[in-house]
């Protein structure tokens, strides 16, 4: 499927206007051949396997940018979950692979990499452990790792003892952090039904079924897709809106596939697969909220909200998966808090709240992503927000994920900064009303019976 001249310049003009930009280009590293019994050895392995594998990463994505005339927001790397390479050294702490991973990701010049992960959707191993245990020391001693943790799936069930040991994780790695807005919990997601190839933090890792090398395009356009539907009449129906999307992801997804088609070229490594998510940022003009309000809504988090938010995720995977040769990842459309300027006002007006939020996630790409709640939030309080969104997903087979932070020193109507990408989070309420006990019971929740497809 050859890419056109004519697309080239149209891009170009979508980077002009309307703020299109490839959000990250992400190079999957297989780990396995690091894995050792001391843990220097192993941390030694594991950035000299980074650092090389990665050399020319940043490089050939600005080549590409120069080139192309458009933008590349972001450089990273995925690697193998951490807890899968660890498993032979004894040592409790895993915190120095962190550091690793640190000193790799400044040294070949990358924004973040992630994979200081664990699956423990069915069960926890000792290395899983260790390695959930060590999260919060690894995310405040380091600059640019990511730190994910599945603890369910739709074929499995939800892990309810991991989710409760994650919500202890979350408050944790916030407090060790609280000097800096809780920073660190903005690096840590909680995943149902991870995906092995997303290319967006913080939850990309390199799954057990790619090849050695992988790159993993993530794409952006919530400016390109408003500008689109901003020329459409006020009495377009909503075939005529969902129409105007699909055309607009095809293009949009388009500048996705000609970056991933020539970076893998450039690297000499396998092509894996275009994210077709929108991903919002602070900038003004670039809201997915925005697309929203445009579909009709009075303001994001208003009555209608989710259903203009299902037409818009489908539609954008209706226009995208025809624009390239790979779909995966995440594929939609993001709604973090933080990194949305449309969704900041909103939570700031009231129109959006946690509850609505909750409700959007049953139709979106990941779930409650980017939030801030009051540092008070009890861990029961946080298991049982956990939990509600792994169940939305094991129960529709969808990838969902929690990423929290609780704004320790900071309640309703503060504000957390973190700049850049990540934006500001107003400080939102959470319901008090969780009780002690569910959190408490532990077990496993069981797999639902649509999970039975064999």
């Amino acid at each position: 499927m050859a890419i056109e001249p004519e697309e080239v310049f149209e891009t170009l003009s979508m980077v002009s206007e309307q703020n299109l930009d490839i959000r990250t280009i992400t190079l999957g590293v297989n780990l396995a051949d690091c894995a050792a019994r001391e843990m220097d050895r192993l941390c030694t392995l594991v950035y000299d396997r980074v650092t090389h594998a990665a050399r020319r990463l940043v490089g050939v994505a600005e080549e590409i940018e120069r080139e192309y005339g458009v933008p590349i927001v972001n450089k990273r790397v995925s690697v193998t979950p951490v807890a899968q390479i660890a498993a032979g050294v004894p040592d409790e702490d895993l915190t120095p692979v962190a550091r690793a991973l640190d000193r790799a990701a400044a040294e070949i010049g990358v924004d973040y990499i992630g994979g200081f992960s664990a699956l423990v959707h069915k069960g926890t191993g000792d290395a899983d452990r260790r390695l959930i245990q060590s999260i919060p020391q690894a995310l405040a001693q380091t600059e640019r790792v990511c730190s994910s943790v599945n603890v369910a799936t739709t074929r499995a069930g939800i892990n309810m003892d991991a989710v409760l040991q994650m919500a202890k994780v979350i408050r944790k790695t916030a407090r060790l952090t609280a000097e800096r807005d809780s920073i660190g919990a903005s690096k840590l997601v909680v995943f149902a039904n991870m995906v092995e190839d997303s290319p967006f933090m913080a939850g990309a890792i390199h799954g057990g079924g790619e090849a050695d090398c992988v790159v993993n395009v993530g794409v952006s356009g919530p400016g390109v897709m408003a500008a689109a539907l901003a020329e459409l009449p006020e009495d377009a129906d909503l075939m005529a809106v969902a129409e105007r999307i699909k055309e607009t992801a095809f293009k949009i997804t388009r500048a996705g596939e000609l970056v991933s088609r020539e970076a893998a070229r450039r690297l000499g490594v396998a092509k894996g697969i275009v994210d077709l998510s929108l991903a919002p940022t602070p900038a003004v003009g670039d809201s997915v909220a925005r697309v929203l309000e445009i579909i009709g809504v009075g303001e994001c988090g208003g009555p209608g909200t989710t259903c203009a938010l299902a037409l818009l995720n489908d539609a954008v995977k209706k226009g995208g998966v025809m624009a390239s040769s790979s779909v995966g990842g995440l594929s939609g459309a993001f709604i973090p808090v933080s990194e949305d300027a449309g969704m900041i006002a909103a939570a700031k007006d009231g129109a959006l709240t946690l509850e609505k939020l909750e409700a959007m996630t049953s139709v979106c790409s990941v779930g409650i992503d980017m939030v801030a709640v009051p540092g008070s939030t009890s861990v029961e309080a946080i298991a049982g927000l956990i939990a509600d969104e792994m169940a939305i997903g094991v129960i529709n087979a969808k990838t969902t994920a929690v990423r929290v932070i609780p704004a320790i020193g900071k309640g309703p109507g503060d504000v957390v900064e973190f700049g850049g990408l990540f934006g500001e989070a107003p400080v939102m309420e959470m319901n008090r009303y969780a009780g002690t006990v569910l959190a408490h019971r532990g077990g496993r929740f069981p797999a639902p019976l649509n999970s039975l497809k064999n």
